[in-house]
Order: C-alpha cells, then sequence, then structure tokens
C-alpha cells in the first residue's frame, strides 16, 4: 500500500467519525452546554433580583426606622408637653388653694381682731365704770346706764 491509499482511508476514516461524532455525540453535548448557560444566566439573573429586593427591602426598612424613629420622638415631645402641662396645672391649684388658705386665714384674723376689739371695749367700759364709780363713789348699775355703756363702745 501506498502512503497516499493510506492517506486516503485515513480521511475517508476520520470523515466518518466526524461526520458521526457530529450527528450523534455533538448535539448531546451542546445541548448540555446550553442548558448550563442559560441556569447560569438563570441564577445570575436571581441573583441580581434579589439583590435589587435585597437593596429595596433595607430602604423600606431605613423609612420604617425613620418613621419610627419620628414617632418616639413626637410622643416624647407629647409626653414632655402633658407633663408640663399637668405641672402648670399643680402649680396653679397649689396657688388657688394657698391664696384660699390666706384669706381664710386673713377672714380669721380679722374675725378674731374684731372679737378682740369687742372684749377690749367691754373691757374699757367696765373700767370706765369702775373708774366713774371710784370718781363718784358710789355704785353705777350696769343695767340701768345700758344706753350710756352701749354709746360709750361704739364711741370707743
Amino acid at each position: 500500500m501506498s502512503i497516499t491509499g493510506t492517506l486516503i482511508i485515513q480521511m475517508i476514516v476520520f470523515l466518518i467519525l466526524v461526520g458521526f461524532t457530529m450527528k450523534y455525540i455533538w448535539p448531546p453535548i451542546a445541548a448540555a452546554l446550553d442548558e448550563r448557560a442559560s441556569k447560569i444566566a438563570e441564577g445570575l439573573a436571581a441573583a441580581d433580583k434579589a439583590k435589587a429586593e435585597l437593596s429595596s427591602a433595607n430602604q423600606r426598612v431605613e423609612q420604617e426606622l425613620a418613621k419610627s424613629r419620628n414617632e418616639t420622638a413626637a410622643r416624647l415631645a407629647d409626653a414632655e408637653r402633658r407633663a408640663q402641662g399637668i405641672i402648670e396645672e399643680a402649680k396653679a391649684r397649689a396657688t388657688e388653694e394657698g391664696n384660699k388658705i390666706v384669706a381664710a386665714a386673713r377672714v380669721e384674723a380679722e374675725q378674731q381682731t374684731v372679737k378682740a376689739r369687742d372684749v377690749l371695749r367691754d373691757q374699757v367700759a367696765a373700767l370706765a365704770v369702775k373708774g366713774a364709780e371710784q370718781i363718784l363713789r358710789k355704785e353705777v348699775n350696769a343695767a340701768v346706764h345700758s344706753e350710756l355703756l352701749a354709746r360709750l363702745k361704739t364711741e370707743l
């Protein structure tokens, strides 16, 4: 056999091998590669989608945190305003109560002053009667001279 014949036979066998490979072996390998490529693409798309959802979720969490902080601050401010209002109301009540107590004490002091004046008038009248009695050296009857004693009390 010559080298040309061997070369031609090897080329025919090679072409048969290439044809067999392209018809029966290559399509399943290409399909497997395409399937893997699509799975990888789907996985990357899912990862991108998950990353976007994570970013969106983080933004929502930040918004909710900011909202809760604002609500908390508003509630604290409201509580402080209520506390100040209650304190002011208590101060007003205490001041009012103190003013009532002072007014009652003044009224009582005025009443005691009036009573003390009446007692002093009675005592002065009694002393005046005793003094007049001693001056006149006779007894002055308080029942008989009650009008005179009443006029003396009013003058004092």
